[in-house]
């Protein structure tokens, strides 16, 4: 962890008393990512997926997410296809603003954090992207599932809880799939980097 963030010393204080001080506030960073504690987290931004790419992105996953689930939602929970077609419509409306947010903000960190792109991450941390994701969507549709199917609050948990485990697992596989068939283009100093 001694680079370019902890090399930076002033002079006021003993060399040694530094590098101590870095490598304490350095290793719980790399413990949690996983990751050696070489990028300072002031690491410029990696390149982020352009606006049209992301509109691309959620909107595919979307439409393929309403296409696989559909159906066993509606066998499963009792809930007539057509009331389950506009429910989960409505759904895929709240997911698809949650999406795009949660996407960049999540990108964006991760790029701060490790100085790497979104189509570069772990598959280790690609789990933890969508279990957080699918947590945070979660809150916000179990009310609307309450008010739209007339559910109770605890059978529409459960309903809430399968629909976020089916996600899940697709969320895992397509976003897998989109950044190899979609990966983001390299510009300015990272190009160079990559070639």
């Amino acid at each position: 962890c001694l680079d370019k963030h902890c090399n930076a010393f002033d002079g006021s204080l003993d060399v040694a008393l530094q590098q101590r001080a870095c490598a304490r506030a350095c290793k719980p960073l790399s413990l949690a990512l996983r990751t050696p504690c070489s990028t300072p987290v002031s690491a410029p931004q990696p390149q982020l997926r352009s606006v049209p790419d992301r509109i691309r992105q959620v909107a595919c996953f979307e439409l393929g997410g309403l296409m696989l689930i559909t159906p066993p939602f509606a066998w499963a929970s009792g809930v007539p296809l057509s009331e389950s077609v506009g429910l989960l419509a409505v759904l895929s409306l709240i997911a698809a603003v949650w999406n795009g947010a949660y996407n960049t903000a999540f990108d964006w960190l991760d790029g701060r954090l490790t100085g790497r792109r979104a189509d570069r991450r772990p598959l280790r941390l690609r789990a933890v992207h969508a279990v957080g994701f699918e947590g945070g969507l979660l809150l916000m549709s179990l009310p609307v599932i309450v008010w739209w199917t007339g559910m109770g609050w605890v059978e529409a948990l459960v309903a809430d809880l399968a629909l976020a485990s089916a996600y899940v697992v697709y969320a895992f596989g397509f976003n897998l799939a989109y950044d190899r068939l979609f990966p983001i283009e390299a510009r300015g100093p990272e190009r160079a980097r990559a070639n």
